[in-house]
Formats: structure tokens, C-alpha cells, sequence
């Protein structure tokens, strides 16, 4: 008799892997879902879709079969904002838990790229041209209308005008030196983020987050993520490789930074890495008794 088939469920990483391996099969909302599999081991991010799918049924269920995609913007904000009370976490904004969309669903309150995902999510179910745009400091949401774009703050679900968000813009402007006579259109930076770039975007908050903490073994669990996501990023290497050191994986780290060091051979930390690079080889050799 023939030993039955064995399927493995795939590991966190591997099941984050497989929804972002093709840009043109990008699974944006799944794979934001997926990102809090590394706190929460059990989560099953199907059914956190199927509660926002439940959401935008209830949205849909409001709709008239001819509703104008104005009469749907009106009715998503007032369902999203007023009636969930989803809102920005101003009282403990860097809570990782406001990038976890589990949590955020569970809470009504995250940071503008998480809140922001769990509306244009809905949006889209509900007929409406949603995406989202890294504006400088603050992500936001933008919305095909007949007349144009409607641009919203997924904070607190503000309709920003132009002169709002050039006012936004402004101390970005001045930092960067592109005040003047030759200004960068506004519009230049209204444009959609594409799918990678936003899961990247969620990750690196959480990076920062757990780098703040010297939170190590959290942190290695984004990074990882982060080098599936971005292969060419070598710097996302470079910065798994110091972690991986602080961890003592000492061989491991030095892998990485070879691949660095092989890829940017220039690069400003060069020099300081080769020296680390020889450290850490001699610190991943295996001692004799």
C-alpha cells in the first residue's frame, strides 16, 4: 500500500515569497496581511481577507446598482472613518502594532501606510480607483474621479486640496533645495506606488522600529522579508549582515557582506565593511578542543 501524500504548509517567509515573486502577480494586500506572521506565528491571513471582505460587502450592500463613483467615495469615508472609527494611532504611533493589519482591523488604529492599505483594499472591492502614493513623511490615498483625483489622508481621512499639500510638501522642498523658480511639480510626487514599493515602505517602518529597540531577533524577521522583496537592494544585505552579527551568527552575517562588498565595491562604508568582513570570518570559525 502507497504512503499517502504529505503536503507541508509553507513557512512564513516562503508563503511572503511566493505573493511578491512577480510584479505583474504582485499580491499587494495579501502579502501586507502576511507581514505579521512573524509576531503572530498562527495568524492565518485568509481569514483577516475574508474579514475585509465582509467589510466591503457591508459598503457594497449601501450602494445603489448605479451608485457614481462620488456617491461610493462618500459612503466608503463615512463608513471607514466615522462608523469603524478608523483612525491614526496618535497616542503610540510607533507601536509596531499599527503595521500589523490584523491588528489594525482589530484596533481601528494604524499609521497612514497601514491604514492606507485596509482602505484602498476595500475601495477597490467597492468599484472605486485606488492607490496609494509615498508623499514625503506621510502616505497617502488617491482616488480616480470623473473631475480628476481626489487625493486622501488615511490618517484621518481628510480631503487634502492642492494648496494643503503643497503647504505638506513644503519643509521637504526646502530640505532638498527645490524651492525656487525651477519647482518639482506637485504633481511629481502624487504618483502611484507601485505594489513592491509599499510593502517595502511597511517593512522599513517596522526595520526602524525594531532597530530603535535593538530588538535584534525581530528585526533579523524583517530584514529577512526585506531581501526576499528586494533582491537587488544590496544595502538590505549589508544591514542583515550587522544584525546577524549581533546575533552571533557569525558565518552567515559574513556571507552578506561579501555579497555587499561584491556588489557596491565603492560604496562610502566599503573600506570599514572589508575590515568587519575579516573580523567576522575569524569570529565564524569554529574553535578547536
Amino acid at each position: 500500500m502507497s504512503e499517502p501524500i504529505r503536503f507541508e504548509a509553507p513557512t512564513p517567509l516562503g508563503y511572503f515569497a511566493s505573493l511578491v515573486a512577480d510584479d505583474a502577480d504582485f499580491a499587494l494586500f495579501e502579502a501586507a496581511v502576511s507581514i505579521a506572521q512573524d509576531e503572530y506565528p498562527q495568524l492565518d491571513p485568509l481569514a483577516v481577507m475574508a474579514e475585509v471582505d465582509a467589510l466591503a460587502e457591508r459598503v457594497r450592500r449601501r450602494l445603489p446598482a448605479d451608485a457614481s463613483a462620488l456617491q461610493k467615495l462618500r459612503v466608503l469615508n463615512r463608513f471607514f472613518f466615522q462608523e469603524l472609527g478608523f483612525a491614526g494611532n496618535v497616542n503610540d504611533y510607533y507601536d509596531p502594532r499599527n503595521s500589523y493589519l490584523n491588528d489594525v482591523l482589530a484596533r481601528r488604529r494604524g499609521i497612514p501606510i497601514s491604514l492606507a492599505v485596509l482602505y484602498i483594499e476595500i475601495a477597490t472591492q467597492v468599484g472605486l480607483v485606488a492607490r496609494g502614493v509615498s508623499f514625503p513623511g506621510h502616505f497617502l490615498v488617491k482616488l480616480r474621479m470623473p473631475r480628476g483625483e481626489v487625493v486622501i489622508d488615511p490618517f484621518n481621512g481628510r480631503s487634502l486640496s492642492r494648496e494643503e499639500l503643497d503647504e505638506r510638501l513644503m519643509p521637504y522642498r526646502r530640505q532638498h533645495g527645490l524651492v525656487g523658480d525651477d519647482d518639482v511639480p506637485l504633481g511629481l510626487f502624487l504618483q502611484a506606488a507601485p505594489p513592491r514599493d509599499v510593502v517595502a515602505r511597511m517593512l522599513r517602518n517596522l526595520k526602524e522600529i525594531h532597530r530603535a529597540a535593538e530588538d535584534w531577533p525581530r528585526l533579523l524577521a524583517v530584514q529577512q522579508r526585506l531581501v526576499v522583496l528586494l533582491p537587488q537592494a544590496w544595502e538590505e544585505r549589508r544591514d542583515r549582515a550587522l544584525t546577524l552579527a549581533e546575533i552571533g551568527r557569525y558565518a552567515e552575517a559574513a556571507d552578506d557582506l561579501e555579497v555587499y562588498l561584491a556588489r557596491c565595491p565603492r560604496a562610502d562604508d566599503a573600506r570599514a565593511l572589508r575590515a568587519r568582513l575579516l573580523e567576522l570570518r575569524r569570529q565564524g570559525q569554529p574553535r578547536l578542543h
